[in-house]
């Protein structure tokens, strides 16, 4: 079983041997560490864990019991030989690593891959309302898969923020069209 020590200057040392140097705090397991610090002042558990070489350090803990978690947890490395040091909660065993799942292919390439998507929806409604006779407002719904209200929204910021100038006009028949003035 290792022993770790902690000094009076926060340094932690793990031991083979159960014997403490002169002056160091001696623990076993994370209860120990707990107890140990029951007689700290908080500041100490920040200033052990900040000295521990790769965590990131921290201005507060939420409970002495937190800070003695994550300082046991992270001197686990300083056991000698590899040797995992005894737990205050008892050994469990290790969990079966779960099986990777099937990467799913993306929607966009998926769409591009059978030759349904457009590159620039934008661009191809350009077109379709510089054409001679323009283009009506179903034939953009069809085109793009948009809704009456999506196809009016785009026509009506194309014309005040995208610097066209749209003509609108309705047929006989009441439908709406719309073409880009040149």
């Amino acid at each position: 079983m290792t022993t770790f020590t902690i000094d009076t200057e926060n340094s932690i040392a793990a031991l083979a041997a159960e014997q403490a140097p002169d002056g160091a705090a001696p623990f076993t397991s994370e209860k120990d560490l707990l107890r140990l610090a029951a007689e700290w002042p908080a500041e100490r558990l920040v200033e052990i864990w900040n000295g521990i070489p790769g965590v990131k350090p921290v201005t507060r803990f939420t409970s002495r019991k937190t800070a003695a978690g994550r300082i046991w947890k992270a001197i686990q490395s300083l056991a000698p030989d590899g040797q995992p040091a005894a737990s205050a909660k008892g050994t469990k065993p290790a969990k079966a690593a779960k099986p990777a799942k099937q990467a799913k292919p993306a929607k966009k390439a998926a769409k591009k891959a059978k030759g349904g998507e457009r590159a620039n929806k934008k661009a191809e409604v350009i077109a379709m309302m510089k054409r001679a006779g323009g283009a009506t407002l179903g034939e953009i719904m069809k085109a793009t898969g948009w809704q009456k209200h999506t196809v009016r929204g785009f026509v009506s910021i194309l014309g005040s923020k995208g610097g066209q100038k749209i003509e609108s006009t309705k047929n006989a028949a009441g439908e709406r069209t719309y073409k880009i003035a040149r």
